[in-house]
């Protein structure tokens, strides 16, 4: 496994349905640790780089409704 973390800006802090799908974000495969910061308006993301590319951990946020910035 080889861990990689990448940090996302957000377009607006996240709401209660932001943080259960966060909680479903962890059954993926590959993702090992998605963690806001205390505001709720950046994400840190933990991922197998064996398994994903960044590419995919972006897709992925965004098909959890991650309001990710562009």
């Amino acid at each position: 496994m080889t861990k990689v973390t990448l940090h996302f800006d957000l377009t607006r802090r996240l709401t209660d349905d932001d943080y259960a799908n966060i909680g479903n974000l962890h059954s993926v495969y590959g993702m090992a640790r998605v963690q806001p910061n205390a505001t709720g308006d950046k994400l840190t993301v933990d991922y197998d780089a064996s398994r994903l590319t960044p590419k995919d951990v972006q897709s992925t946020l965004a098909r959890y409704g991650m309001p990710l910035s562009a």
